[in-house]
């Protein structure tokens, strides 16, 4: 479902994968990407979703200075699909909203519109893009990453028990990345990954 004639390619991957680099790498190529995890951020900040998770769990949800606290959501929702479809019923049409006023915003130059949301097969989001790609790296490098950012050992498979198995992401993505080496090798996988989408939208 293309904005505006350009292509709509979703971005997804597993944790520790390098989902992040490769949605810069996408920007700096001249896609415009909306950043799910930045716009839930923000969603936070909204008075009106603050009062909503505070009334669904009390105080345990806000931190000293009373703004919600994303770890102790995490807590709650990870593990747990019912207060994880409460989180996402509030939060899902805040990201929708803004996602669409970024893309219909964007620049006329703009080659593509990116969804960059690390569950977006979870959140059926793959309907609404013309092409997926996964980004992908082995479990050990995964982990190793994500060691050096201070998660404890185990942290990253618990959370991913709560996802779509990484073997079926694969199965319903168009285009798999694999960043397991340098970044110039990773920049040149997603630039002839855009020019493949951008032709295939094309003809």
């Amino acid at each position: 479902m293309a904005e505006s004639s350009r292509p709509v390619i979703g971005l997804t991957g597993p944790i520790g994968a390098g989902k992040s680099t490769v949605s810069r790498i996408l920007g700096d190529l001249g896609c415009v990407v909306a950043d799910s995890d930045s716009l839930a951020r923000q969603a936070l900040c909204d008075p009106k979703i603050h009062a909503t998770l505070t009334r669904f769990w009390g105080g345990r949800v806000t931190n000293e200075s009373g703004r919600i606290d994303r770890e102790a959501i995490a807590r709650i929702v990870f593990g747990n699909a019912a207060e994880r479809r409460r989180l996402e019923s509030v939060v899902h049409p805040y990201i929708d909203a803004r996602r669409r006023e970024l893309f219909q915003r964007a620049p006329l130059q703009t080659l593509a519109c990116v969804i960059d949301a690390p569950l977006l097969f979870e959140a059926g989001l793959e309907a609404a893009c013309d092409a997926v790609i996964l980004v992908d790296a082995p479990l050990p490098l995964r982990v190793a990453r994500m060691a050096q950012r201070g998660w404890p050992s185990g942290e990253l498979t618990k959370r991913e028990e709560s996802q779509l198995p990484l073997d079926a992401k694969r199965a319903r993505s168009d285009y798999v990345i694999c960043n397991d080496g340098d970044l110039g090798s990773l920049t040149e996988q997603v630039r002839r990954t855009l020019t493949e989408i951008l032709h295939t939208s094309r003809n």
